[in-house]
């Protein structure tokens, strides 16, 4: 049997050098911790549409496929999760509010001075993702054995 990798599309909503997080709500080690929006690839979606489709669902603003801008990937794999790709996405514009629309899964929406994230209470995963964005880093390996 051949294992899966899965895709995550995650997007860094900035403004005023603020950066958008949602504290995580779940029944596991992740739950109370800040995360991105991001999500899994549905079945025959792409990347950016799965970016937009997340960004609407879990924060409910619109983005134009056109205004996401990749700026990093990581391959991951740990936590008894399968392995991932994770594409970080900035969204250059949106229209509407961040507003928590899935309080099932987010106890709130909070913005962070990019200066001054809650980097312990950040998921690791996505936080390589945000340091990649300060850093310039195009790609990073988490979990895997060197």
């Amino acid at each position: 049997m051949t294992d899966r990798h899965l895709v995550d599309a995650h997007v860094l909503v900035i403004r005023d050098n603020e950066l958008l997080l949602s504290k995580r709500r779940s029944e596991d080690e992740f739950d109370g911790l800040w995360h991105l929006p991001a999500g899994k690839l549905e079945a025959g979606e792409s990347v950016a549409a799965a970016a937009v489709r997340e960004a609407h669902e879990e924060i409910g603003i619109v983005i134009d496929p056109a205004d996401l801008r990749l700026f990093h990937t990581a391959h991951v794999i740990g936590s008894g999760r399968e392995s991932r790709l994770g594409l970080f996405f900035e969204v250059l514009r949106w229209n509407g509010a961040p507003t928590n629309r899935e309080p099932d899964k987010c106890y709130e929406l909070r913005w962070f001075p990019l200066d001054a994230l809650p980097e312990d209470s950040i998921i690791r995963y996505p936080l390589a993702g945000i340091r990649a964005f300060s850093s310039g880093s195009t790609y990073s390996e988490r979990g895997w054995e060197r």
